[in-house]
């Protein structure tokens, strides 16, 4: 199923937008205002994101500076009535993969949405659904549930390894070395077991008593394979 999420403060052509994206595979969720925008955005990942620029409590292109700064690569296609050359400038520059301006025709709007959808089917190979997880470390996209998580170079670089090798016991020593690559010759002791704990409080329901990230005594650590 395909998700696609609007932000579009004119009501009529909201709906008009849903409706002509709309289909048996396809979900379109609006939003008229930034403080739904966000609240629907940390609710739930989507396949496509359309933002209007100018709304009024505030921009679709300041949401989507936020998103880009956070790692977030997901398909955007601006909304404006500016038509002026700078400010398409401005929308590409600030991470945006299209730039409408208003009025279009919606074959136009649909011929675009459908160019980004498959661009984004690609990418998505890339990513990694694992339980309630999703972790796409090429995009630095990690979600629990749906939700977005913010994890740290070093954390995340740890989760890949676990991950790529989840099944099987991950030497303290081999995550030290794959982990802590900037060719430091002395890493502190629990610099593994901190990193560890940061990340099961992160991804855990109960990182006292992890399901996923578990310790394997005497050897080091597993990325555990529900069944």
């Amino acid at each position: 199923m395909e998700r696609i999420f609007l932000l579009e403060d004119d009501a009529t052509l909201s709906r008009g937008i849903g409706m002509a994206l709309s289909g048996p595979n396809r979900v379109v969720t609006l939003a008229d205002s930034m403080v739904q925008a966000r609240q629907k955005l940390a609710e739930m990942q989507f396949d496509l994101l359309i933002l209007d620029i100018n709304l009024p409590d505030g921009s679709g292109l300041d949401l989507l500076r936020m998103r880009r700064a956070q790692g977030d690569a997901t398909p955007t296609i601006l909304l404006t009535a500016n038509d002026l050359e700078m400010d398409e400038v401005t929308g590409l520059e600030a991470g945006a993969d299209d730039y409408i301006t208003k009025p279009f025709s919606l074959a136009i709007l649909r011929a675009r949405v459908q160019a980004q959808l498959r661009r984004g089917s690609v990418q998505a190979s890339s990513q990694m659904e694992v339980g309630p997880f999703l972790f796409d470390f090429e995009r630095m996209n990690f979600r629990k549930n749906g939700m977005a998580v913010e994890l740290s170079k070093t954390e995340q670089k740890l989760l890949r390894v676990l991950v790529e090798n989840r099944g099987h016991a991950v030497p303290r020593a081999t995550l030290v070395d794959r982990v802590w690559t900037d060719g430091a010759e002395f890493v502190e002791e629990n610099a593994l077991s901190v990193t560890v704990k940061r990340l099961r409080t992160k991804l855990e329901k109960d990182p006292a008593k992890p399901e996923y990230l578990k310790t394997v005594y005497g050897i080091g650590y597993i990325w555990a394979v529900k069944p």
